[in-house]
């Protein structure tokens, strides 16, 4: 053990023209553990993960995965740590133009055609790793031959789940994983994610609305309010933080230190 966390951010800052979205994040996120950050919209919440997966930028700051520092790294070392990352969007983002086991297996597929000499999975064997993944998710494996517009809300999150998981990768990023879910399928999304990390040994980041899934899926949680994080603790403590502005958020109370603002 040598002390280092999986993911390591320091003095972090983004802005977009005269809107300062982060201002100075200071994060750590240990091996195996789950992260979940919360924040009204337009915190910098999804800001934060895109900047980690390398999709934006930051103007200052480290973003280091395994102590590496993924912005100044050379670009072959830089590509190995994000394909590290598996992605669970918000809206599942499939790709309605292929089947369900092409989008579980997507990524496995695109790594395939960038294999010079290695070991090639065929397109049948993908398939048929596809169909295991499904199974994961609670999925029959016969659902892999329907398109992604056949399917509910809430299979459409878990076919979501299974493409970010199908990689084995060290690290998964939840982008609000129960929006659009009912309580009840909300509380199966959550426990398949919690079931997933754990049989991966991933470290995780969720950004969530969801007081009850960040509960349910978080070890340590976040706050952040105007681009700065104003709190970190233990997620089991978000309802009663003693912070005034987490409880604020948790509890939805109107009335407190954080008001509306006008969205620019």
């Amino acid at each position: 053990m040598t002390g280092t966390p999986k993911i390591r951010i320091r003095g972090l800052r983004k802005a977009f023209g005269s809107k300062q979205v982060l201002d100075g994040i200071d994060l750590d996120v240990e091996a195996g553990t789950s992260l979940v950050v919360i924040g009204g919209s337009g915190s910098g919440k999804s800001v934060l993960l895109r900047c980690i997966l390398g999709l934006i930028l930051p103007d200052d700051g480290t973003i280091e995965i395994d102590g590496v520092n993924v912005l100044t790294a050379p670009r072959r070392q830089r590509e190995t740590l994000i394909e590290s990352i598996g992605m669970l969007f918000q809206n599942a983002a499939l790709f309605d133009s292929l089947p369900v086991w092409e989008n579980v297996a997507f990524g496995l597929l695109a790594k395939n055609r960038a294999r010079h000499g290695a070991a090639r999975l065929s397109r049948a064997q993908a398939r048929d790793r596809a169909g295991e993944i499904l199974a994961q998710v609670g999925l029959d494996p016969s659902v892999g031959a329907l398109s992604p517009s056949e399917l509910s809300g809430g299979m459409q999150k878990r076919v979501g789940l299974a493409r970010a998981i199908a990689a084995r990768p060290d690290i998964l990023f939840f982008d609000e994983p129960t929006t659009g879910l009912d309580p009840i399928m909300g509380a199966v999304i959550d426990g398949l994610i919690v079931d997933c990390v754990k049989t991966l040994g991933s470290t995780a980041i969720a950004i969530t609305h969801d007081m009850a899934s960040a509960q349910r899926i978080g070890d340590r949680a976040a706050m952040l309010y105007r681009g700065r994080l104003i709190w970190q603790g233990q997620a089991g403590d978000l309802m009663s933080s003693g912070n005034p502005m987490v409880d604020q958020f948790t509890h939805g109370r109107r009335e407190g230190p954080i008001g509306m603002e006008l969205r620019r």
